[in-house]
């Protein structure tokens, strides 16, 4: 994660390259997980400039996380059908390395 903002009013700031990858919308519902400390939060997606590898956690949450924490994002879909979810990999400056998929 490259920062919180304590002060903003919610939401979770993504590099727009990263959710197209992903499939993420702004403004959709995300749950977020931090592997650092085990907290969890759903939070609201607002979209950072492309190329900029920002995943920012904002207002209340902020205090939830830490800057430099590594975080999991969740978004779900309602369906009667199977999906194939697409679950990225980032590297250390939240750049897209790779996809993984599920067998």
């Amino acid at each position: 994660m490259t920062e919180t903002d304590p002060n903003y009013i919610g939401s979770i700031t993504i590099d727009r390259d990263l959710l197209v990858k992903a499939d993420i919308w702004p403004g959709e519902l995300v749950l977020v997980s931090d592997i650092d400390n085990g907290a969890r939060f759903e939070t609201y997606v607002v979209v950072a400039e492309p190329g900029s590898g920002t995943v920012a956690v904002n207002g209340s949450a902020a205090h939830l996380v830490r800057k430099g924490h590594k975080v999991i994002i969740m978004a779900f879909e309602i369906t009667d059908s199977p999906i194939t979810p697409k679950i990225i990999l980032v590297d250390e400056k939240n750049r897209f390395v790779r996809y993984l998929h599920r067998d």
